[in-house]
């Protein structure tokens, strides 16, 4: 199989190019690199060779000689190559720029501050207990949902977006799955719940969650 996913089974980042691939219904290897086991498999010789970065997740195309990082860069790219299968971003500029700005919103101004690298610093370098790493999560969640929130009462129908699947659902989805994690409140954000539950009741949002991949553990 010509594609493959390097990722880690609680990885955000990587929990989204899941969803995206299998809403695309792409054949694909899911190659797991543990971010815990054997001191975190992300540092090896052998996976950083491939990402400098040491991040997840990274798409390779063995046909193509290709090799991408950044997940949603590599959802765009997927998005142009696979545009009808379905299509993750809207056609009209507008749209497309509100859909693009509310998944921003998810994934590059509220899930890095919560990002397994970041906890781990927080102990390691801060000497931060459990308890407070995990207030830290809870804190910066509800903050970003809650603006969130207010921007879908505008935005939103079944989905993020109106009634049809995009790119702010691939990201809302992994996010609220770790506001669950973080026992987060999700009554205060009955639209992100709603969309939530929504989404999941689709296979391929099924068949991307974290306790379904090979290195769930």
């Amino acid at each position: 199989m010509s594609l493959k996913l390097y990722g880690y089974w609680r990885s955000s980042a990587s929990y989204r190019l899941r969803i995206a691939m299998y809403l695309k219904q792409l054949d694909f290897d899911y190659v797991p690199v543990h971010l815990v086991k054997d001191g975190g498999q992300h540092r090896s010789h052998a996976y950083s060779s491939i990402n400098p970065s040491m991040l997840v997740p990274t798409f390779v195309d063995d046909d193509e000689d290709i090799v991408l990082n950044q997940s949603l860069a590599i959802i765009e790219y997927l998005d142009d190559k696979y545009p009808n299968t379905p299509a993750l971003l809207p056609t009209h500029a507008l749209d497309k720029a509100r859909v693009r700005a509310l998944s921003q919103d998810i994934a590059c101004d509220l899930q890095p501050v919560t990002n397994l690298r970041i906890l781990q610093s927080l102990k390691s370098d801060f000497e931060a207990s459990s308890e407070q790493t995990e207030t830290w999560c809870v804190k910066w969640i509800e903050q970003g949902f809650s603006a969130l929130e207010k921007r879908l009462v505008t935005r939103s129908g079944k989905y993020c977006f109106g009634y049809d699947i995009t790119l702010a659902d691939v990201c809302l989805i992994p996010q609220v799955y770790n506001a669950l994690r973080f026992r987060v409140n999700m009554q205060r954000f009955p639209l992100i719940q709603k969309i939530y539950d929504n989404c999941n009741e689709l296979e391929a949002f099924q068949k991307a969650k974290p306790e379904a991949q090979s290195d769930a553990a």
